[in-house]
């Protein structure tokens, strides 16, 4: 029995470790990633899904590009307590969690400014979480991730995450590493003897497969493991490049990845993945390419060793791609001789010819017959790195493609071609096939690649936008609704503000925004009286800043820059509600329920409130009264306290337990806290 009770302790104390790991979002801009406190992003390591991060465009659904992330550090001839090891190899992910390898003993965020707080309705409405730590003005990026970890072989990593909210800087995180030899072996401190650590070699995988948005679309869900993940490599000019030919891009040191070809999907041409039939949604069956992505990693400095810090153009010595469900992907265990031996093979590769893409070439199989496909990897090293010396690697990962609007033009084209892969399809005045147009992601993605290094190299120089406000507020009210702001004046040094823009979106937040107004500096309140009676509306706010401060250039495009959209970004609906009748008496046989009778087997896309399926209004109701919902029989299944004092209240259509109500005649009673009684029925079809 004590045993027993022994075991179960430890087991909780083990499930204790496992929970207790942090993440953190870095969500300021169009990309948006989680971040472990362990130093690496690994499969299901957030949540129980495994398309998880490296969202983009993060305003839409599903936008998932992340399967899984590894981070090893090898070094040869290392000797402890437990043995010679001829390889050591401590490892996070891509699956194993680092838990007795990786010991966290910082993991901070730090931002440019206090992260703006956004209410609609009194109520805070955000997407991904901010915990913030600090503030600090005089930083040159938005925000900072700082993290760093012990090692089990006493070299300490410290990791820095920097995002930018500049629009032309938005969709790429800088990953700042540096790994410096401190001895310290344990989260408490405890040290090793001072040792020299040979043959260092710091290994990154990525395993990419976008998006979650396509993954029961084509194929029904290996796509959602990356089993059709394409992977390319430049910088690297040992043979000519075959599936994209040329030299164009080999000025830049990447490793990139796209949503490749699936030969068992055989309805139409999966390149870009257009969406025929609708999963996540079935009003989105216009063909749109819901998979037009180019994800991936360019290196932007490697130590060239520890006493020369410039940068090697050699590196990263390891630039490969390793099958994602090979046993070295798994059970990773930094005392198995063996597997560690294999993996530092992996890790010292060199160059892994003929590149994956030239492999598979045009019309292969991505995944060459393997149940998993293939993840990219990079290995930077040897190393030599004596007590108290350090290396320091710099990347900046990256995602880019067609926008969303193209992604509809070229996509709904495409099938109205019925899948011909041939036809032309015209816009903004040039013809391209349908994977042509995919494939100008990856021009995209390259000159995202070139703005990192060129904001890298000068010491993150590129011009700085306006600061966001510290408050927008968004409130629904009868004939309008209100939006109201206050500026960021706590750093006088900060970009001038010389004018605020309002962005709107109907019936859902991911969804197409539309600038309704513009004004000047000193404006901060704004009411919208030509938002849609009864209908979801959802906005977001910028600070417009001076075009003297952006000439433009090799970092952006010239003309005046604004404050991130995500800093204001709305979750949550507003509406433009109708004016509240003074008493029942005034609008006697005026109430009414819309739609009336309510048939969920309406045209979706003639819905009378867009994107809110389930939901009636009622109108022309005195501003403050109790709704009470019953069954035919009389069965009260719903109380709605109605009290915004506008004319109009919603209805969920679901019972007091969330139930969803079913087909039937209805009775309403409206009362007034005066005792006025207005009683009336509708009708649900189902």
């Amino acid at each position: 029995m004590k045993r027993t009770l022994t075991i179960t302790v430890l087991l909780l104390a083990l499930a204790a470790a496992v929970t207790a790991q942090g993440s953190k979002w870095m969500s300021v801009g169009s990309l948006q990633n989680w971040y472990s406190e362990y130093g690496c992003e690994i499969e299901e390591g957030r949540v129980k899904v495994q398309q998880d991060g490296l969202r983009w465009p993060a305003i839409y659904q599903y936008q998932d590009a992340q399967a899984a992330k590894g981070l090893w550090v090898g070094t040869t001839n290392y000797t402890e307590p437990a043995g010679i090891f001829p390889h050591k190899v401590v490892h996070v992910g891509p699956r194993v969690q680092g838990i007795g390898e990786f010991f966290p003993v910082r993991f901070k965020m730090i931002s440019k400014y206090e992260p703006p707080q956004v209410f609609v309705d009194g109520n805070l409405s955000y997407g991904a979480s901010v915990e913030n730590d600090s503030v600090d003005p005089n930083m040159k990026y938005d925000r900072l991730i700082d993290n760093i970890a012990h090692t089990s072989i006493g070299l300490t990593m410290h990791r820095r995450i920097l995002g930018f909210s500049q629009q032309f800087h938005d969709n790429y995180h800088v990953h700042e590493y540096t790994f410096t030899n401190t001895g310290v072996i344990n989260a408490s401190g405890g040290t090793r003897a001072p040792v020299t650590l040979t043959g260092v070699y710091v290994y990154l995988q990525y395993r990419y497969a976008p998006v979650a948005d396509t993954r029961y679309v084509i194929g029904g869900n290996p796509t959602g493991w990356g089993i059709n993940t394409m992977n390319d490599v430049t910088g690297d000019t040992t043979v000519p490049h075959v599936f994209f030919p040329g030299t164009q891009y080999d000025d830049v040191r990447a490793n990139y990845s796209w949503h490749g070809k699936y030969p068992p999907f055989t309805l139409y041409d999966n390149i870009g993945a257009p969406i025929w039939t609708g999963y996540y949604d079935n009003t989105d069956t216009v063909g749109r390419l819901g998979a037009p992505h180019f994800v991936g990693v360019a290196t932007l400095h490697a130590d060239t060793s520890p006493t020369d810090t410039t940068d090697d153009v050699t590196q990263p010595r390891t630039s490969s791609y390793e099958g994602s469900d090979e046993p070295n992907q798994s059970r990773n265990d930094q005392y198995n001789k063996t597997q560690m031996s294999s993996e530092y093979g992996w890790m010292s590769r060199g160059r892994n010819l003929p590149r994956h893409a030239d492999k598979v070439g045009t019309g292969g199989d991505p995944a060459l017959g393997t149940p998993g496909g293939f993840s990219n990897a990079n290995g930077y090293g040897p190393y030599t790195i004596a007590p108290g010396q350090s290396v320091r690697i710099v990347i900046a990962e990256a995602a880019d493609g067609l926008s969303r609007e193209a992604a509809v033009i070229v996509g709904r084209a495409f099938k109205y071609a019925n899948g011909n892969v041939s036809a032309p399809i015209t816009m903004n005045g040039q013809t391209k096939t349908k994977n042509e147009w995919v494939y100008t992601g990856r021009d995209s993605l390259f000159r995202t690649f070139r703005r990192a290094r060129q904001n890298y190299s000068t010491n993150y120089g590129a011009p700085q936008p306006p600061p966001p406000p510290k408050f927008f507020n968004v409130n629904s009210g009868a004939g309008k609704i209100n939006l109201n702001w206050t500026p960021n004046t706590d750093n006088p040094s900060a970009p001038a503000v010389k004018g605020w823009q309002v962005w709107r979106a109907v019936g859902r937040s991911d969804s197409a925004y539309y600038k309704i107004w513009e004004g000047g500096p000193a404006a901060t309140v704004y009411n919208d009286t030509s938002a849609a009676i009864n209908v979801a509306h959802y906005y977001y706010l910028v600070a417009v800043g001076d075009p003297a401060d952006n000439p433009g250039g090799a970092f952006n495009l010239p003309g005046a820059l604004t404050s991130g959209r995500y800093f204001t970004q709305t979750y949550d609906p507003a509406y433009r509600r109708t004016a509240a009748a003074g008493s029942l008496a005034e609008v006697k046989g005026k109430i009414r329920v819309v739609p009336n009778p309510y048939n969920i087997g309406s045209d979706p896309n003639r819905l009378l409130f867009t994107n809110e399926q389930d939901k009636v209004v009622f109108v022309n109701i005195p501003g403050v009264c109790t709704i009470k919902i019953y069954s035919e029989l009389g069965e009260l299944i719903k109380t709605i306290e109605h009290t915004d004092e506008t004319g109009s209240q919603d209805y969920d259509l679901t019972t007091s337990s969330r139930q969803i109500i079913a087909s039937g005649v209805y009775i309403a009673v409206i009362e007034t806290p005066k005792g006025e009684r207005e009683i009336m029925k509708f009708v649900v079809i189902r």
